[in-house]
């Protein structure tokens, strides 16, 4: 035939080539896969249930959710959230009756990122499921507690996906070598480098490394000869190492917790870790600065209060500077945070007081301690016997009280919020309050005597 009327069939990408056929192709996920584990299973047993796959992006969710289809013997039926709406769905649902009337077949509805769907269109899908006339397959990044309603998630089975590993991600390295360049060799650096890049990402890894085989094999029009890639030779191939980070998503909220344990738990390299982690994923560094002068309130408070001020200062510091001189700043707030002495005891007692307050009645402000600015004031008692501290001893009036008067009069009287650690300044703090409640007993000793 003449090439005039020949159809240019465009080549596949190599993630897509390399995309297992059977259970036993697939790279990773091994927790889910293995002999005698969840889906390995549910796949020989041929009763697949609706499910949830859980994961970050390219571990597989796709590739999954095909593999069960053809194991069910069952129509495929994938649609995406993002580009999807209630008419995709109905269209789904029809297509789905037609196999089943018609062919008898089974169908398997897969939405991509269904944590994009509303509500009113995940409870769209409810019917069918609930009927059998589709297995529903969800694919999502976000955790599905917070993302898929409870009803859709009430009938489905979640399955957690895990990033792969380094050897899992050199496999899939190693197929995609021998599929496009097999005459090409890397050097063990390079491949630690490619590694580190993909970042637990498999579709990452292999668009790459399609991209770096080409450009060394004369596919591009800019190609060099190349036998040996060697990590000069990877340079010039390789964007920009960011790290895979979702700014609102699970693993930004899973680094903000590690972060801030780690300070807590006075580590302050892991603290360090973690917090120039997050730099390199693109979090921004005001964000990172508002939780670290939480984190100087809520797990240092008291036992050390120039923390608090230090970390309002890492945040002027870093408006004042910019990148990268300001998360220097921040970085020094990390570390003195780290290896702070360690207090909740000011949170706990906000915590508790604030709970009290919002439980309690409304209670009179006790006679001595209102102000009398007015002879009719003065006249009901406003004011009567109040004792100005800095006119006693110790600049403490021993044995007045403050709460109001019914509080004196319960069983757990008066309530006490605050109890301060023995670390840091509580310490002193813990002395002084001990020394005024003894204060306290003399005051009441001397009046009992009377």
């Amino acid at each position: 035939m003449n090439s005039l009327f020949q159809t240019n069939t465009p080549q596949a990408p190599l993630a897509e080539r390399l995309r297992p056929k059977t259970l036993d192709e697939v790279v990773g996920q091994s927790h889910l896969l293995g002999e005698g584990k969840p889906l390995r299973v549910a796949f020989q047993s041929g009763k697949l249930p609706s499910m949830i796959l859980w994961g970050p992006p390219g571990v597989g969710k796709t590739t999954l959710a095909r593999l069960i289809a053809i194991a069910a013997d069952a129509d495929f039926i994938p649609i995406s959230a993002v580009l999807s709406g209630i008419k995709d769905i109905r269209d789904a649902v029809e297509r789905a009756e037609l196999a089943l009337q018609q062919y008898g077949r089974k169908t398997i509805l897969f939405v991509d990122e269904v944590h994009r769907f509303n509500k009113g269109q995940q409870d769209a899908f409810l019917p069918f499921v609930e009927s059998g006339l589709i297995t529903f397959i969800g694919a999502t990044t976000e955790n599905p507690s917070f993302e898929v309603n409870s009803a859709l998630l009430s009938r489905s089975q979640v399955f957690v996906l895990n990033s792969l590993s380094e050897p899992e991600l050199a496999l899939l390295l190693e197929r995609g070598r021998v599929l496009i360049a097999p005459e090409i060799s890397l050097t063990d650096a390079v491949k630690e480098q490619i590694l580190a890049y993909a970042d637990g990402d498999a579709r990452r890894l292999l668009n790459f490394i399609e991209s770096l085989f080409h450009a060394a094999t004369g596919l591009n029009k800019d190609a060099a000869d190349v036998k040996n890639i060697d990590e000069a030779f990877l340079q010039t191939t390789m964007a920009s190492k960011m790290r895979r980070f979702d700014k609102g998503g699970e693993a930004f909220y899973d680094q903000i917790s590690a972060l801030h344990k780690s300070v807590r738990g006075s580590n302050p390299d892991a603290a360090l870790y973690w917090f120039l982690r997050m730099i390199d994923g693109g979090a921004d560094p005001l964000y990172l600065g508002r939780r670290i002068v939480r984190m100087a309130i809520e797990d240092i408070g008291l036992a050390d209060p120039r923390a608090q001020g230090m970390c309002l200062e890492a945040c002027q510091i870093y408006e004042r500077l910019g990148s990268p001189e300001g998360e220097l700043a921040l970085s020094n707030a990390v570390i003195y945070l780290a290896v702070a002495p360690k207090s909740n005891a000011a949170y706990n007692a906000y915590n508790q007081a604030k709970a009290f307050v919002s439980d309690d009645k409304s209670r009179p402000v006790p006679l001595h301690l209102r102000n009398a600015p007015t002879k009719l004031m003065k006249a009901l008692d406003y004011g009567k016997e109040y004792r100005y501290a800095h006119n006693e001893p110790e600049a403490y009036a021993a044995g007045v009280d403050y709460f109001p008067d019914e509080l004196y009069e319960s069983k757990n009287s008066p309530p006490q919020f605050y109890v301060p650690t023995p670390r840091g300044l509580e310490g002193k703090i813990s002395e002084k309050l001990l020394h005024l409640k003894d204060l306290d007993k003399q005051q009441s000793d001397k009046k009992a005597k009377k």
